[in-house]
């Protein structure tokens, strides 16, 4: 069964670009994502109690977007963090694109604001 692509939105009280810091840079996210994180020629180097894994960062623009695509998985999959600016209110958002089996996106979705708890945590909101 192919996996499917799904958006999370989460509004954020801070700059874009200190948000993006937490989210492209190995001491950013091992802030809220990993317990360890490195990075050596575009590959990311993510540690979970005693767990690994390892992804190469596909397309990035400062202060906008990071794309990653874990190593492991189809070429065609990835999880993304970008940064969006609500027309509306100005507020900062943070968008995360991953991909996951349809009977898993709320499992996934619901780890994902875990770890977005974590983010807002350490950014102060």
């Amino acid at each position: 069964m192919s996996k499917q692509l799904y958006t999370l939105e989460f509004p954020v009280r801070c700059s874009p670009s200190i948000l993006y810091e937490f989210l492209a840079t190995p001491s950013g996210l091992s802030e809220w994502f990993a317990d360890k994180v490195d990075e050596k020629d575009g590959i990311f180097y993510f540690g979970w109690n005693g767990a690994a894994d390892k992804a190469e960062v596909l397309e990035k623009e400062q202060d906008k977007f990071i794309r990653f695509h874990w190593l492991h998985v189809p070429k065609e999959e990835y999880f993304e963090f970008s940064i969006d600016k609500s027309e509306i209110t100005n507020q900062t958002i943070l968008v995360i694109k991953d991909f996951a089996d349809k009977k898993e996106i709320k499992d996934q979705s619901m780890l994902w604001d875990y770890q977005v708890k974590e983010l807002f945590h350490r950014l102060g909101n």
